[in-house]
This record gives C-alpha cells, structure tokens and sequence, in this order.
C-alpha cells in the first residue's frame, strides 16, 4: 500500500509539474512576435490568398480556416520554447529541477495545445455569427480541436528537440515540415480532388484527420469515419510525445 501511496503522489507531483510549466509558457512566450507572427497572421493571410482563386461560399471554406488556423497556433510555441529557454540560459536549470523531462514535454505540449485551442475559437465564432456556416455536431467538433491541438503542439516540441539556441533554425525546420503536412491534408483541395499520391500521403498528415472531424462538426461528411479520425490523433499525439521525449533526453545528454 505504501509502495502504491508512493506511486501516486509522485504522478500528482509529476502532473502539478506539467501544470506550472504550461502556465509558465502561456505567461511568458503566448504573446511573443515570433509566436503571433508564425500561429496567426501566417496561416491567416496564406489561407485567404487561396481562398481569393476559389469561388466556393465562405461557409464552405469555414472547416479549412478552422483547421488550418488550429494546426499553426497550437504547433507555434512549442518550437520556440526550448530555444529561448538555451539563449537566456534557463534550459538547464529547468531539466534539473525536480520535474521530470516527461512533465517539462508535457508541460510545453499543454501550453500549446491550449494555445491553438483558445485562438481557433476566433474563426469559429466569426464565421457562426458572420456567415451561414452552423455547428451542427458539436462533439465532433471539439474532439477535433482537442485532439487536433494536441497532435499538433506535440509535433512543436518534437520540432524544438535538436540542441540549437536559434529560434529561427527550429522555425525554418517547422515550417518545412508543417508547410508539406499542410498541402496533403484536402485542406486546400478535397480528397476526392487529390492527384493519387497526394491520396497516399494524406494518411501520414494529422491536419488531415483534424480537418475531417471538424468538417463533420459543420454537418459536413466524413471522408475517413469520425472513430478513424479520433484514434488516428490520438495515435499521432501518443508518437509525437514519445519521439519528443526521447530526443529531449539525447539533446539534454549532450549537453552535459
């Protein structure tokens, strides 16, 4: 019985950890330019420069903005975070502390995750209210911004894993990352329109499952099912986690 106390006081300070960490990150690196910059005005104008080619209603392209606005909010400050923590000398202090490195990644995962949760609320609510796209199954709609924000922040701090102090070198590896998931996602094109590789690597992109629960949240049809998409972002969060924590060990390793 000790044994088990033991146990679970450690996980209850393991997660408080996670906690502090995510409130650390949202009161010091949420409104910083480099975040604002590469969450919310990249997406936005990059999205409304393809939408300006395309003559489908703006209700139609309400699901794609959503998304599209989710995957670069909540997968902006994990990038950054590590960075800034090495350039003000901070990093170390922080991996030895008495958190854990699995409640520090879970800590960034959260603060990003929240992030994109809170910011894609602003699409959401302006196209409800300024156009004739309605929420018509609101539990897909949440499971797909949960999940989706949480896939998509664990894929930042995977990207923040390699031992720089440039913000600007994890960003440019982001964006080469992001910028490909992005365009294989139907995002921009449905699936049913892809080229048949682009139908290949639209599986291996979790914007794709993101933005499929999000279109049956606005009474649009699934092209995989709504259970494919759920444990689909489950499993890409579960991967990314791993892969996070465990290049965050070798990095921190090399370092001392």
């Amino acid at each position: 019985m000790a044994h088990n106390r033991n146990w679970f006081s450690d996980l209850s300070w393991q997660l408080r950890e996670v906690l502090v960490i995510a409130k650390k990150n949202a009161m010091v690196y949420y409104l910083k330019p480099p975040v604002v910059t590469f969450g919310i005005v990249f997406p936005l104008f990059f999205y409304l420069a393809f939408a300006a080619g395309h003559k489908a209603p703006v209700a139609v392209m309400v699901p794609g903005i959503v998304a599209m606005a989710l995957f670069f909010t909540a997968s902006a400050v994990g990038p950054l975070v590590t960075p800034w923590e090495r350039q003000a000398r901070t990093y170390e202090r922080l991996v030895t502390s008495p958190a854990s490195l699995p409640a520090i990644v879970g800590g960034d995962v959260l603060a990003g995750g929240v992030f994109g949760m809170l910011l894609s609320l602003v699409p959401m609510l302006g196209s409800c209210l300024f156009t004739s796209a309605q929420i018509d199954r609101p539990v897909a709609l949440v499971a797909g911004v949960v999940l989706g924000a949480l896939a998509f922040s664990s894929l930042g701090v995977l990207m923040a894993a390699p031992a720089t102090e440039g913000p600007s070198q994890v960003m440019m590896l982001s964006n080469l990352v992001r910028l490909p998931l992005m365009f294989v996602s139907g995002v921009f094109v449905p699936h049913t329109e892809m080229p048949h590789w682009g139908q290949i690597l639209s599986p291996f992109s979790p914007l794709s499952y993101c933005a499929d629960l999000i279109r049956v949240g606005f009474g649009e049809s699934a092209y995989w099912s709504v259970q494919t998409d759920v444990m689909a972002l489950a499993g890409f969060t579960i991967v990314f986690v791993l892969l996070a924590t465990f290049f965050h060990y070798k990095t921190r390793d090399k370092a001392h």
